[in-house]
Parts: structure tokens; C-alpha cells; sequence
């Protein structure tokens, strides 16, 4: 059996340490609160709530508490309008949401999937490989504590310029981070996205997805309840690497010379989280476990306030049982210490035992820290003296909220006059031909391979699609072929030209990314990452995407089951383009009868559903030709996005392929469609728009391209006219070249270098 640890000698002289005794007797100490973060007025509350000084390890905990990334202190105002969406869905229910570790959805024959995005931005710039690791470590706890098996993971990614020294120097080390971490773990990556821009360098977004799966009755909730149930800390022993870490880091604006405060990165063993993961499922399976609670940002001072403000209130914990790596840590770092792959569990006295075997089976220390009480309180103790002693909902829920300024900014006007459809087009067959190659290599459309290639997508043997298909999808079970698509999604252009509109078509996208394969879209997990919130401007993009991404749900009929705010994304002045990233999850009946993404074969009838415009402002065509930025996005469709979506699940076992249209537009998604198994097509444009660039450039959204035989092409037709879907029939599928007739064509094979070459030119 782990053994228990012994009492390190003190990392400060006892008569030093600073008690609660002490801290009630010298109320005028000074004490280091806004090194840790803390604003005066925070400090003042602190002191109220109770009723003396903090002694330091409370003011420690406080300030990770209360930090912006665990507290949402800026964000929870515009936040909480999410809850007005209903939670039922239209082909399942919420059984978890918002508040819990993630999100819980019912999907059928007795399961349940959980789903979650998070950030691990600001880390990932200071260490890339930890912090992406760390990044996906934490994810996947998330998803665990909720009682269910991690199954998958994606990666949703923003880098600088692909020519920056600087995206040099972080891309290779995230992308290496997220894939050793995963691959180690045996969780297959089934989609995300890499995507380049100006105001991404410096400023990196590492966003992580997680996909887990249960059976109903194995949920699995966070609260402390049953006073004398022990509370006990297993996994990884608590070192001082991450003190303070993402807590405090991504609290912080970077600026020339860097952070404010660079606290250490989290380090990673993802051979330990692999033993964690089938521990605690077993815990699980066994009954010994009464509540849970993963350790990530804050560490045990999230843990225990959330575990104990959550259940019955009360709790007391002996810091001198928790297992360390270093026996110099003081009480403070090792309540802000976030070393990784640790996980608290409220545990009946009777199963203390049969918890600790199963642990001893797997190699996996774990000791007694604590029990929960009746008190109210949240009291801990460092070598027999009292440390902390406070309400444990202070702490976790009860932090500040600020409701900052925000305004529209002058410049946005400007911004929007400015539109790209009155930019110089390309005139003529050999100009589009050029524009075409020239857009299929450049860095945000270009083959991701280079990274994916690094990703495992095929262990555990149930992916069906992963990229570059429009989703990822896996099978859940392996009789029926139930299974889930998921699909995560943002274009920051269109969130800054206009941030409600943006986060819609954030929505929109994802959602429909889902429905190509066939699966139902059920719900939205989301990653909100934006610059300063001390800057109405930024607040007002955040205010405004939270109120577009509230609408879209109410209209789409899926609710928002959790996520994650990620702020002060920016270096010095410069912000990152407003990025709400947007993850959607649909459910499939059948995974055998998915549709694939390109095309399968031969002679099959191209369609195009959905709606052509005029609507450049924010392409890639304007951003890769013209370096250009303004005008408005293109228009949002809901309601035809909802009816789109009805439209493609019926059409599975009809439609050959089906690939959604968005950025690149028509000439994208042709030539995504023939890389695919190398079949090339003969389209005539002119049944999309009258304008062949347009046509091909334009990128309007709620769009999609199917193939279909010959023979299935009346009952598609009949079925798009029954779901009130515009289809246009566009040509056929066949040959080795890409032909639009009338302007110009190109060999599937010349395309396809093009598209293929740029990552590894660039990264070697």
C-alpha cells in the first residue's frame, strides 16, 4: 500500500509561521497582496469577509481564487445569460452544466457523453511543450471527474505569422506538447484548428478539447458532503513547479518585455495521468467514491473551497499529509503549487481502505488529508497550527465581480466602411487559376498534416472521421455504432469586423461542420479568448460575442453546457482578434452510414445547398491577396442553418460526400473534396453566381457541397425542396483536374502540392 507521508521538518521556524492566532493578533502586518495579483479594494474585502488580516497561506489562496482565470471576475456578469437557454435539447438533455467540470449530455441507449474546451494560452507562450501538455493533462481530468472514460481530444490552435521567428519557436513545441501528451495517454485527436495571424504573435492560443463517455448511473459530481467522509489527495506528488501558475499567468498582459509575472509552468508526466485515469475509473466502478474534484488551476485551494462550498460546507485538511516532491515547500506554495495529474475524492471511512488498494493495485500514492465537517468552515492546518480558517464559499464562488466599462469603439465605423468588395478582383481564367493555388497554400488553408501527422487518430480503434474531415466523430458503442461528431470552430476576422455576428458564425459553423457527416448538433461547449478586459473596447467585443453566441443558441435549440473565459490575450497595445471559439457536439445513430467528407467516386452530380452573395469582407481572399481587414461579415442565416442541418441527416445514405463551405469558399471545398482520393470535377459556376470569382471566393455562409449518384439526384433534389434548402446542381465529379467551365482548369495533382507544401517548407 502508497505509504503515507512523513512529517517534513517545517519549511519555516514554527514561531515565524503565520497563524490565524497570529494574523488576529497584528492586523497591521504588511502583506504582499498585489504581488500575488490582488487589487487594494480585494484585499480590503478579504479582510471583511474575515473579520482580521488573511494569514499568508489565505491570502495565497484568495489571490489564485480570485484571480480572473478561476474567478471569471470580469466575465461572469456577461455569462450568466447563457443560463436563459432552455437545457433541454432537440434529440437529448443536459444531465450536468454549467458549475461542473464540464458538461454531461444525454445521447441515448443509456449513454451520456461529456464534453469541454479549455485554454492553456499564456503558459503555452512561456513554455510551449508544458504548457500545451499541461494544457491537454488538465482537459482530461476535467472530463474523468465527471465518471466518464476520456475518449478523445482535439486542438484548436492560433499562432503569429507562419514566417515569424517567433511562431518558430512556439508552434513546433506546442504541437509536440499536445502530441506527446495525447499519444502517451492513448486518446486519438480528431479535429481542431491551426490558424495564422498578425495578432496572434507573442500571444499564442493553445485551446484544448476533451470528449468523454458514460453510462448514465456512472455520473459523477464535485461537492464534499457527509460530515466525517475523509477527503483524500491521489496521483502525482505536489512539487513546486506551476506555483501560482496558469492562475496568476493568465491573469497577466503581456507586454515587450514580457509578463509581469512569469510563474513556473505545470510539467507533465502523462505516463502517471495514464494510471490516474484507470485508477479512478475502477474507484468508480468499485463505489468508493462519494464526490470528486481534478486539481488544475489553483490546485488544492480550488480543490478543497470547491469541494467543500459545493457539499456540506465544511472541511478540514492537514497539509502534512499531502505527499510532496519537495519538503522546503511552505504552506502557501503548496496550496498555489499546481504540479499536475492529481485528483481529490470525498471517500466514505468505510471504503478508505478498499480506495487505497485499488490505488496501491495501480501504483497510484494516495493518503487521508482531511474529512468534511459540519463547521461551515474551511480550516487547515500546517504542523499543528492553524493556517486557514475561512468560509470555503469566499474562496470559490463568492469572489468579486466586475462589471467593467465598455463601449463601441470609434475606429469600429471605419472599420466596417471599409469593405473588401471593392477591392481589385482577379480578372479572367488565368488570374482565377492563380488565386486558387495561390489561396490553397497559404497558411490557414493549407494541409495541416505537418501537425495532425503528429497526432495519434486512430487509437482505441472507434475514430470514423478525423482531419482533415469537416468533424472528428467517434463510435460510443461498438454493437449499436451509436457515436458523436464534433466539430470546434472561429474566425477571428468576422468576430472583429463585427463580434455578435462573429460568434455566431462561429456557432454556425461548428454546427454545420457537425451535420455534414450526418449527426444531430446537440450542444456547445465554448473557449472565449480576447485581449485586456480593462479595455472597453475588448470588454465590448466580449460583451457583444456573448450575446451573439446566446442568441444563436436559442435559435439553434442547443445549449451552452460550460467552457472557458480566457483574457488579457494580448502584448502591450495589441490585442488578439476577438477568438470565440465554438465547439458543437451531434450524435449519430449509426457511424457506418456517416457521410465522408470528400469525394468517393466517379461521375457522381455536384450540388451546392444553400445561398450565393457577394460577401468577400473578412476571406481569406482579402486577407491572403490584399492584407486586408474591414467591412462586415457575411450574413447570418439561423434559421437556414437549422433547416440545413435537417437537410443533411436526412440525407444520409443518399449523399456521396458532403463538405461544408467556408473559409476559401467554393474553390476550397472543391479542391479539399478531390484531395481526398484524387478524383477531380467539371463545375459550371455560373449556376452559383453570375460572377465566376464570386462563385468561387465568396465565402456566405450555410453552405454546403454533396455529391450524389446519378441516380440519387431527383430524391436529393425532392428531399432539399421538402426542407425549404435552396440546391443548385453544379456538375459532376470525375477526371484527374479541377475544371470550371468557361475560365480555366488545373490538375487535381498540381493543386495538391501546392496545398501540401507550405507547412513543411516552412517548418522543415
Amino acid at each position: 500500500m502508497p505509504p503515507v507521508t512523513d512529517a517534513a521538518a517545517p519549511a519555516v521556524p514554527l514561531q515565524n509561521l503565520d497563524t490565524v492566532e497570529r494574523a488576529a493578533g497584528d492586523p497591521d502586518r504588511d502583506q504582499p497582496w498585489a504581488d500575488l495579483g490582488l487589487k487594494e479594494d480585494e484585499y480590503h474585502r478579504i479582510r471583511e469577509i474575515l473579520g482580521r488580516r488573511p494569514t499568508s497561506s489565505e491570502l495565497a489562496m484568495y489571490s489564485v481564487m480570485w484571480s480572473e482565470h478561476c474567478s471569471y471576475k470580469s466575465s461572469k456578469v456577461h455569462l450568466k445569460q447563457f443560463s436563459e437557454i432552455p437545457q433541454e435539447t432537440r434529440a437529448g438533455r443536459m444531465l450536468a452544466g454549467i458549475g461542473e467540470n464540464a458538461g454531461v449530455i444525454d445521447i441515448g441507449q443509456g449513454y451520456a457523453v461529456t464534453f469541454k474546451v479549455e485554454s492553456h494560452n499564456h503558459p503555452s507562450y512561456v513554455e510551449p511543450y508544458q504548457g500545451a501538455a499541461t494544457g491537454v493533462g488538465g482537459i482530461v481530468r476535467d472530463i474523468l471527474a465527471m465518471g466518464a472514460r476520456p475518449v478523445a481530444v482535439m486542438d484548436p490552435l492560433r499562432f503569429g505569422p507562419l514566417d515569424a521567428e517567433d511562431t518558430h519557436r512556439v508552434l513546433p513545441g506546442i504541437v509536440a506538447g499536445v502530441g506527446g501528451y495525447g499519444n502517451c495517454l492513448g486518446l486519438p485527436n480528431i479535429g481542431g484548428e491551426a490558424v495564422f495571424d498578425a495578432t496572434y504573435l507573442g500571444n499564442p492560443l493553445v485551446n484544448a478539447l476533451c470528449v468523454g463517455v458514460l453510462r448514465h448511473e456512472d455520473l459523477h459530481l464535485a461537492n464534499a458532503s457527509g460530515t466525517g467522509n475523509k477527503v483524500l489527495l491521489y496521483g502525482a506528488r505536489t512539487g513546486g513547479d506551476g506555483i501560482g501558475g496558469v492562475s496568476v499567468l493568465a491573469s497577466e498582459t503581456f507586454d515587450a518585455d514580457g509578463p509581469a509575472k512569469r510563474p513556473s509552468v505545470q510539467v507533465g508526466d502523462p505516463f502517471m495521468e495514464k494510471l490516474l485515469i484507470e485508477c479512478t475509473l475502477e474507484l468508480f466502478a468499485a463505489g468508493v467514491v462519494a464526490g470528486i474534484q481534478d486539481l488544475g488551476g489553483a490546485g488544492l485551494s480550488c480543490a478543497t473551497s470547491e469541494l467543500a462550498s459545493a457539499g456540506d460546507g465544511g472541511m478540514h485538511v492537514d497539509l502534512d499529509q499531502v505527499l510532496l516532491r519537495d519538503s522546503t515547500l511552505a504552506p502557501e506554495e503548496i496550496l498555489m503549487s499546481e504540479s499536475q495529474e492529481r485528483m481529490m475524492a470525498v471517500v466514505e471511512p468505510d471504503d478508505v481502505e478498499a480506495f487505497l488498494a485499488i490505488c496501491a493495485k495501480w501504483d497510484v500514492e494516495a493518503t487521508v488529508v482531511g474529512e468534511v465537517t459540519d463547521t461551515g468552515r474551511l480550516e487547515i492546518d500546517w504542523h499543528g497550527q492553524r493556517v486557514v480558517d475561512v468560509p470555503p464559499r469566499s474562496v470559490a464562488h463568492d469572489g468579486p465581480t466586475y462589471e467593467r466599462p465598455f463601449a463601441r469603439p470609434e475606429w469600429q465605423d471605419g472599420l466596417q466602411a471599409d469593405a473588401a468588395e471593392a477591392l481589385e478582383r482577379p480578372a479572367g481564367g488565368d488570374a482565377l487559376r492563380e488565386t486558387l493555388l495561390r489561396l490553397v497554400a497559404s497558411p490557414n488553408l493549407c494541409d495541416k498534416s505537418w501537425i495532425t501527422d503528429q497526432y495519434d487518430r486512430y487509437v482505441r480503434g472507434n475514430t470514423v472521421l478525423a482531419q482533415p474531415a469537416d468533424s472528428g466523430m467517434v463510435r460510443v458503442d461498438e454493437e449499436s455504432n451509436l457515436g458523436v461528431a464534433v466539430a470546434t470552430d472561429c474566425n477571428g476576422r468576422f468576430a472583429k469586423l463585427d463580434p455578435y455576428a462573429g460568434a455566431q458564425l462561429a456557432l454556425a459553423e461548428a454546427y454545420r461542420n457537425v451535420a455534414t457527416g450526418g449527426a444531430v448538433p446537440l450542444a456547445v461547449s465554448d473557449c472565449l479568448n480576447f485581449g485586456s478586459p480593462e479595455d472597453p473596447a475588448v470588454m465590448w467585443q466580449f460583451a457583444e460575442a456573448c450575446r451573439g453566441l446566446k442568441d444563436a443558441c436559442l435559435e439553434l435549440g442547443v445549449p451552452v453546457t460550460g467552457g472557458n473565459v480566457s483574457l488579457y490575450n494580448q502584448t502591450g497595445e495589441t490585442a488578439i482578434l476577438p477568438t470565440p471559439v465554438v465547439s458543437v457536439l451531434g450524435v449519430i445513430e449509426d457511424v457506418t452510414r456517416r457521410t465522408p467528407t470528400g469525394f468517393g467516386a466517379e461521375g457522381e452530380v455536384l450540388v451546392l445547398l444553400g445561398e450565393t452573395r457577394e460577401e468577400l469582407s473578412g476571406s481569406e481572399w482579402a486577407h491572403v491577396v490584399h492584407g486586408h481587414l474591414g467591412g462586415r461579415p457575411p450574413q447570418v442565416d439561423l434559421a437556414g442553418e437549422k433547416r440545413l442541418a435537417g437537410l443533411l441527416a436526412d440525407l444520409v445514405g443518399v449523399a456521396g460526400s458532403a463538405h461544408d463551405l467556408s473559409d476559401g469558399g467554393l474553390a476550397q471545398a472543391l479542391a479539399e473534396s478531390s484531395f481526398h482520393r484524387g478524383i477531380g470535377a467539371t463545375v459550371d459556376v455560373t449556376a452559383v453566381h453570375e460572377d465566376p470569382f464570386v462563385a468561387l471566393f465568396a465565402e456566405s455562409t450555410g453552405r454546403v457541397l454533396v455529391s450524389v449518384p446519378a441516380d440519387g439526384l431527383t430524391e436529393l433534389l425532392a428531399r432539399a425542396t421538402v426542407h425549404e434548402v435552396p440546391a443548385a446542381v453544379v456538375g459532376r465529379t470525375g477526371g484527374d483536374e479541377l475544371v470550371v467551365e468557361g475560365s480555366f482548369a488545373v490538375s487535381v495533382a498540381e493543386a495538391r502540392e501546392a496545398w501540401a507544401a507550405t507547412l513543411p517548407a516552412a517548418l522543415g
